[in-house]
Protein backbone atom coordinates (compact mmCIF):
# COMPACT_ATOMS: atom_id res chain seq x y z
CA UNK A 1 0.00 0.00 0.00
CA UNK A 2 1.40 3.20 -1.12
CA UNK A 3 1.93 5.73 1.38
CA UNK A 4 -0.21 8.63 1.61
CA UNK A 5 2.12 11.70 2.08
CA UNK A 6 5.37 11.44 -0.27
CA UNK A 7 7.78 14.34 -1.23
CA UNK A 8 7.72 14.40 -5.11
CA UNK A 9 9.57 17.27 -5.93
CA UNK A 10 11.28 20.23 -4.05
CA UNK A 11 8.73 22.66 -3.01
CA UNK A 12 5.58 20.06 -3.10
CA UNK A 13 4.06 17.00 -1.36
CA UNK A 14 1.97 14.40 -2.24
CA UNK A 15 -1.51 14.41 0.32
CA UNK A 16 -4.12 11.16 -0.68
CA UNK A 17 -2.52 11.12 -4.39
CA UNK A 18 -2.57 15.27 -4.79
CA UNK A 19 0.63 16.91 -5.80
CA UNK A 20 0.48 20.07 -2.60
CA UNK A 21 2.94 23.28 -3.42
CA UNK A 22 4.32 24.85 -0.53
CA UNK A 23 3.02 27.79 -1.51
CA UNK A 24 -0.52 25.74 -1.01
CA UNK A 25 0.25 25.02 2.21
CA UNK A 26 1.18 28.62 3.40
CA UNK A 27 -1.96 29.61 2.00
CA UNK A 28 -3.83 27.34 3.76
CA UNK A 29 -1.95 27.65 7.44
CA UNK A 30 -2.59 31.35 6.59
CA UNK A 31 -6.45 31.00 6.05
CA UNK A 32 -6.89 28.68 9.85
CA UNK A 33 -4.52 31.16 11.38
CA UNK A 34 -6.94 34.38 9.88
CA UNK A 35 -9.87 32.41 10.74
CA UNK A 36 -9.11 31.57 14.72
CA UNK A 37 -7.58 35.41 15.27
CA UNK A 38 -11.30 36.42 13.43
CA UNK A 39 -12.81 34.20 15.93
CA UNK A 40 -11.35 35.96 18.59
CA UNK A 41 -11.87 39.42 17.73
CA UNK A 42 -15.28 38.48 17.36
CA UNK A 43 -16.25 37.10 20.76
CA UNK A 44 -14.36 39.59 22.42
CA UNK A 45 -15.94 42.51 20.22
CA UNK A 46 -19.62 41.15 21.77
CA UNK A 47 -18.54 40.78 24.99
CA UNK A 48 -17.17 43.94 24.94
CA UNK A 49 -20.71 45.43 23.90
CA UNK A 50 -22.61 43.38 25.92
CA UNK A 51 -20.61 45.23 28.96
CA UNK A 52 -21.39 48.53 27.62
CA UNK A 53 -24.77 48.43 26.84
CA UNK A 54 -26.87 48.12 30.00
CA UNK A 55 -29.55 46.21 29.22
CA UNK A 56 -27.61 43.42 27.38
CA UNK A 57 -28.38 39.86 29.00
CA UNK A 58 -24.97 38.81 29.04
CA UNK A 59 -25.41 35.02 29.17
CA UNK A 60 -27.27 35.54 25.73
CA UNK A 61 -24.01 37.37 24.79
CA UNK A 62 -21.86 35.25 25.99
CA UNK A 63 -23.51 31.90 24.26
CA UNK A 64 -23.59 34.38 20.89
CA UNK A 65 -20.23 34.72 20.98
CA UNK A 66 -19.26 31.22 21.68
CA UNK A 67 -21.45 29.86 18.83
CA UNK A 68 -20.20 32.03 16.55
CA UNK A 69 -16.52 31.45 17.59
CA UNK A 70 -16.87 27.86 16.81
CA UNK A 71 -18.62 28.37 13.51
CA UNK A 72 -16.01 30.74 12.51
CA UNK A 73 -12.99 28.62 13.20
CA UNK A 74 -15.11 25.42 11.55
CA UNK A 75 -15.49 27.74 7.97
CA UNK A 76 -11.75 28.27 8.39
CA UNK A 77 -10.77 24.36 8.61
CA UNK A 78 -13.19 24.16 5.55
CA UNK A 79 -11.33 26.56 3.72
CA UNK A 80 -8.22 26.32 4.60
CA UNK A 81 -8.92 22.11 2.73
CA UNK A 82 -10.25 23.88 -0.05
CA UNK A 83 -6.59 26.64 -0.17
CA UNK A 84 -4.86 22.85 -0.38
CA UNK A 85 -6.41 21.60 -3.77
CA UNK A 86 -7.47 18.62 -2.23
CA UNK A 87 -11.40 17.66 -2.92
CA UNK A 88 -13.16 17.28 0.33
CA UNK A 89 -14.49 14.13 -0.84
CA UNK A 90 -10.63 12.63 -0.54
CA UNK A 91 -10.76 13.04 3.64
CA UNK A 92 -14.01 11.08 3.98
CA UNK A 93 -11.76 8.05 5.07
CA UNK A 94 -11.19 10.24 8.63
CA UNK A 95 -14.57 10.99 8.98
CA UNK A 96 -14.57 7.00 9.65
CA UNK A 97 -11.00 7.22 11.48
CA UNK A 98 -12.97 9.76 13.92
CA UNK A 99 -15.89 7.84 13.99
CA UNK A 100 -13.91 4.60 15.53
CA UNK A 101 -11.95 7.34 17.85
CA UNK A 102 -14.95 8.38 19.55
CA UNK A 103 -16.43 5.45 19.77
CA UNK A 104 -13.51 4.11 21.83
CA UNK A 105 -10.70 6.70 23.38
CA UNK A 106 -12.34 9.98 22.78
CA UNK A 107 -16.14 9.28 24.01
CA UNK A 108 -15.50 11.07 27.08
CA UNK A 109 -14.23 14.48 24.95
CA UNK A 110 -16.93 14.02 22.52
CA UNK A 111 -19.71 14.24 25.70
CA UNK A 112 -18.25 16.86 26.72
CA UNK A 113 -18.45 19.25 23.39
CA UNK A 114 -22.02 18.23 23.02
CA UNK A 115 -23.07 18.46 27.25
CA UNK A 116 -20.98 22.10 26.40
CA UNK A 117 -22.93 23.25 23.67
CA UNK A 118 -26.17 21.92 25.31
CA UNK A 119 -25.52 24.13 28.39
CA UNK A 120 -25.16 27.07 25.96
CA UNK A 121 -28.42 27.11 23.95
CA UNK A 122 -30.48 24.95 26.79
CA UNK A 123 -29.93 28.45 29.30
CA UNK A 124 -30.54 26.15 32.30
CA UNK A 125 -27.55 27.06 33.69
CA UNK A 126 -25.12 30.44 32.35
CA UNK A 127 -22.07 32.08 33.11
CA UNK A 128 -22.92 34.24 36.51
CA UNK A 129 -25.60 31.82 38.24
CA UNK A 130 -24.35 30.27 41.41
CA UNK A 131 -25.21 26.69 41.66
CA UNK A 132 -24.49 23.45 43.97
CA UNK A 133 -23.13 20.59 42.56
CA UNK A 134 -24.14 17.00 43.45
CA UNK A 135 -20.86 16.90 45.24
CA UNK A 136 -21.64 19.87 47.68
CA UNK A 137 -19.80 22.14 45.70
CA UNK A 138 -21.20 25.83 45.33
CA UNK A 139 -19.86 28.59 43.57
CA UNK A 140 -20.18 30.94 40.58
CA UNK A 141 -19.86 29.83 36.89
CA UNK A 142 -17.73 32.23 35.46
CA UNK A 143 -16.79 30.24 31.83
CA UNK A 144 -18.34 27.46 29.56
CA UNK A 145 -15.34 26.16 27.59
CA UNK A 146 -15.70 22.97 25.31
CA UNK A 147 -14.42 20.62 27.60
CA UNK A 148 -15.42 21.59 31.14
CA UNK A 149 -16.77 24.79 32.87
CA UNK A 150 -15.16 27.00 35.22
CA UNK A 151 -16.97 27.72 38.50
CA UNK A 152 -14.85 29.88 41.52
CA UNK A 153 -15.82 29.13 45.02
CA UNK A 154 -16.71 31.85 47.59
CA UNK A 155 -13.02 30.79 48.85
CA UNK A 156 -11.81 32.25 45.46
CA UNK A 157 -10.88 28.82 44.19
CA UNK A 158 -11.47 27.82 40.34
CA UNK A 159 -12.69 23.99 40.02
CA UNK A 160 -12.94 22.55 36.47
CA UNK A 161 -16.59 20.65 35.93
CA UNK A 162 -16.71 18.66 33.08
CA UNK A 163 -19.68 19.43 30.98
CA UNK A 164 -21.26 16.46 31.05
CA UNK A 165 -21.58 16.46 34.67
CA UNK A 166 -24.07 19.15 34.65
CA UNK A 167 -26.24 17.01 32.00
CA UNK A 168 -26.16 13.97 33.44
CA UNK A 169 -26.88 14.77 37.32
CA UNK A 170 -28.48 16.89 39.55
CA UNK A 171 -27.16 20.84 40.16
CA UNK A 172 -28.88 23.23 42.19
CA UNK A 173 -28.97 26.49 40.49
CA UNK A 174 -29.81 29.62 43.17
CA UNK A 175 -30.03 32.23 40.92
CA UNK A 176 -31.49 30.80 37.93
CA UNK A 177 -35.29 32.42 38.36
CA UNK A 178 -35.50 34.75 41.31
CA UNK A 179 -31.93 35.67 43.49
CA UNK A 180 -34.37 35.99 46.65
CA UNK A 181 -34.34 33.06 48.55
CA UNK A 182 -35.78 31.60 51.71
CA UNK A 183 -32.93 30.89 54.83
CA UNK A 184 -34.06 28.22 57.53
CA UNK A 185 -31.84 29.20 60.87
CA UNK A 186 -32.31 27.12 63.57
CA UNK A 187 -32.19 27.10 67.14
CA UNK A 188 -33.06 25.93 70.63
CA UNK A 189 -33.93 27.29 73.87
CA UNK A 190 -34.42 26.07 77.60
CA UNK A 191 -37.93 24.36 78.58
CA UNK A 192 -40.34 27.05 80.32
CA UNK A 193 -39.19 29.88 78.55
CA UNK A 194 -42.03 32.02 77.05
CA UNK A 195 -42.97 31.82 73.42
CA UNK A 196 -43.81 35.33 72.43
CA UNK A 197 -40.20 36.33 74.19
CA UNK A 198 -38.45 34.03 71.76
CA UNK A 199 -40.16 35.21 69.05
CA UNK A 200 -39.55 38.63 70.24
CA UNK A 201 -35.89 38.08 70.02
CA UNK A 202 -35.31 36.70 66.83
CA UNK A 203 -37.68 39.18 64.88
CA UNK A 204 -35.12 41.43 66.41
CA UNK A 205 -32.31 39.74 65.12
CA UNK A 206 -33.75 39.53 61.51
CA UNK A 207 -34.51 43.25 61.48
CA UNK A 208 -30.91 43.83 62.51
CA UNK A 209 -29.44 41.86 59.52
CA UNK A 210 -29.02 44.24 56.16
CA UNK A 211 -29.81 41.46 53.46
CA UNK A 212 -33.04 40.30 55.31
CA UNK A 213 -35.51 41.37 52.33
CA UNK A 214 -38.43 42.35 54.31
CA UNK A 215 -39.64 43.04 57.70
CA UNK A 216 -43.34 42.96 56.29
CA UNK A 217 -45.90 41.68 53.63
CA UNK A 218 -45.65 38.00 52.81
CA UNK A 219 -42.29 37.52 52.54
CA UNK A 220 -41.67 38.65 56.36
CA UNK A 221 -39.92 37.01 59.01
CA UNK A 222 -41.37 34.43 60.75
CA UNK A 223 -40.52 31.99 63.82
CA UNK A 224 -41.35 28.26 64.14
CA UNK A 225 -41.57 25.87 66.39
CA UNK A 226 -40.56 22.93 65.25
CA UNK A 227 -39.97 20.16 67.83
CA UNK A 228 -39.79 19.40 71.31
CA UNK A 229 -36.03 18.11 71.45
CA UNK A 230 -34.86 16.76 74.42
CA UNK A 231 -33.25 19.03 76.63
CA UNK A 232 -34.64 22.64 74.44
CA UNK A 233 -37.46 23.89 72.23
CA UNK A 234 -36.03 24.20 69.20
CA UNK A 235 -37.19 26.86 66.71
CA UNK A 236 -36.62 27.97 63.38
CA UNK A 237 -36.13 31.94 62.16
CA UNK A 238 -37.21 32.37 58.50
CA UNK A 239 -36.48 34.52 56.43
CA UNK A 240 -35.85 35.56 53.31
CA UNK A 241 -32.79 37.11 51.73
CA UNK A 242 -31.94 39.27 48.98
CA UNK A 243 -29.39 38.43 46.02
CA UNK A 244 -26.06 39.31 47.94
CA UNK A 245 -27.20 36.85 50.85
CA UNK A 246 -28.03 34.37 48.36
CA UNK A 247 -24.72 33.21 46.85
CA UNK A 248 -23.07 33.25 50.44
CA UNK A 249 -25.65 30.58 52.40
CA UNK A 250 -22.68 29.89 54.96
CA UNK A 251 -21.56 33.47 55.83
CA UNK A 252 -25.59 34.53 56.06
CA UNK A 253 -26.03 31.34 58.40
CA UNK A 254 -23.43 32.48 60.46
CA UNK A 255 -24.51 35.91 60.75
CA UNK A 256 -27.82 34.94 61.44
CA UNK A 257 -26.65 32.85 64.42
CA UNK A 258 -24.50 35.93 65.57
CA UNK A 259 -27.42 37.80 65.86
CA UNK A 260 -29.49 35.41 67.23
CA UNK A 261 -27.44 34.44 70.01
CA UNK A 262 -26.84 38.48 70.95
CA UNK A 263 -30.62 39.01 70.80
CA UNK A 264 -31.29 35.93 73.13
CA UNK A 265 -28.92 37.42 75.48
CA UNK A 266 -30.41 40.95 75.65
CA UNK A 267 -33.75 39.20 76.77
CA UNK A 268 -31.96 36.94 79.17
CA UNK A 269 -33.09 33.39 77.00
CA UNK A 270 -30.91 30.30 77.91
CA UNK A 271 -29.37 28.52 75.55
CA UNK A 272 -29.90 24.78 76.71
CA UNK A 273 -26.69 22.11 75.92
CA UNK A 274 -27.11 18.47 76.85
CA UNK A 275 -26.71 17.67 80.75
CA UNK A 276 -27.44 15.64 83.54
CA UNK A 277 -28.13 17.22 86.75
CA UNK A 278 -27.69 15.58 90.13
CA UNK A 279 -29.90 17.15 93.08
CA UNK A 280 -28.10 16.34 96.34
CA UNK A 281 -31.07 17.51 98.90
CA UNK A 282 -29.01 17.49 102.48
CA UNK A 283 -25.31 16.30 103.25
CA UNK A 284 -25.45 14.81 106.52
CA UNK A 285 -28.59 16.96 107.51
CA UNK A 286 -26.59 19.85 106.31
CA UNK A 287 -27.64 22.13 103.28
CA UNK A 288 -26.79 25.57 101.54
CA UNK A 289 -23.76 26.62 102.48
CA UNK A 290 -23.19 24.88 105.30
CA UNK A 291 -23.04 21.42 103.32
CA UNK A 292 -20.09 23.17 100.59
CA UNK A 293 -18.23 23.75 104.42
CA UNK A 294 -18.83 20.13 105.63
CA UNK A 295 -17.14 18.91 101.82
CA UNK A 296 -14.12 21.30 102.24
CA UNK A 297 -15.65 23.33 98.88
CA UNK A 298 -15.81 26.33 100.51
CA UNK A 299 -16.79 29.03 97.82
CA UNK A 300 -13.88 28.35 95.07
CA UNK A 301 -14.96 28.61 91.61
CA UNK A 302 -18.83 30.00 92.73
CA UNK A 303 -19.86 32.80 91.68
CA UNK A 304 -23.59 33.93 91.05
CA UNK A 305 -22.73 36.91 88.26
CA UNK A 306 -21.70 36.17 85.07
CA UNK A 307 -18.59 37.83 83.77
CA UNK A 308 -18.92 40.37 81.69
CA UNK A 309 -18.31 40.71 78.00
CA UNK A 310 -14.23 41.67 78.23
CA UNK A 311 -14.71 43.69 74.35
CA UNK A 312 -17.65 43.55 71.56
CA UNK A 313 -17.33 42.36 68.74
CA UNK A 314 -18.24 42.71 65.09
CA UNK A 315 -20.46 40.40 63.25
CA UNK A 316 -17.90 39.14 60.20
CA UNK A 317 -19.86 37.33 58.72
CA UNK A 318 -22.01 40.12 57.87
CA UNK A 319 -19.40 41.89 56.30
CA UNK A 320 -18.46 39.03 54.37
CA UNK A 321 -21.72 38.69 52.71
CA UNK A 322 -21.41 42.70 52.06
CA UNK A 323 -18.25 42.04 50.14
CA UNK A 324 -19.74 39.07 47.67
CA UNK A 325 -18.46 40.04 44.44
CA UNK A 326 -16.74 42.89 45.40
CA UNK A 327 -13.29 41.24 47.28
CA UNK A 328 -13.33 38.52 44.33
CA UNK A 329 -10.17 39.39 42.04
CA UNK A 330 -10.70 38.74 38.24
CA UNK A 331 -14.57 38.73 38.75
CA UNK A 332 -15.07 41.63 36.42
CA UNK A 333 -12.91 40.82 33.58
CA UNK A 334 -13.64 36.90 33.06
CA UNK A 335 -16.50 37.68 30.53
CA UNK A 336 -13.89 39.52 28.73
CA UNK A 337 -11.23 36.51 28.44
Amino acid sequence: MAASLDVTALGSIEVLGEEISLDELVLSFGVLLATVLLALVARRGLLKYAKRESTAHSSTWYTVSRVLGYTIVAIGVLAAVSALGVPLSRFAWLAGALGVGLGFGLQTIFSNFISGLILLFDRTIEVGDFVELESGVTGEVRDIRIRATRIVTNDNIDIIVPNSEFVTSQVVNWTHRDVSRRLRVPFGVAYGTDKNIVKRAALEAASELPFTLTLDGPHRPQVWLTEFGDSSLNYELVVWVNGDATVRPAAVTAAYNWALHSALQRHDIEIPFPQQDVHVRSIFGLTGQDARDALGLQNAGITDEPEANASESDNDAVDDVKGAGRDMPGAAEDLAE
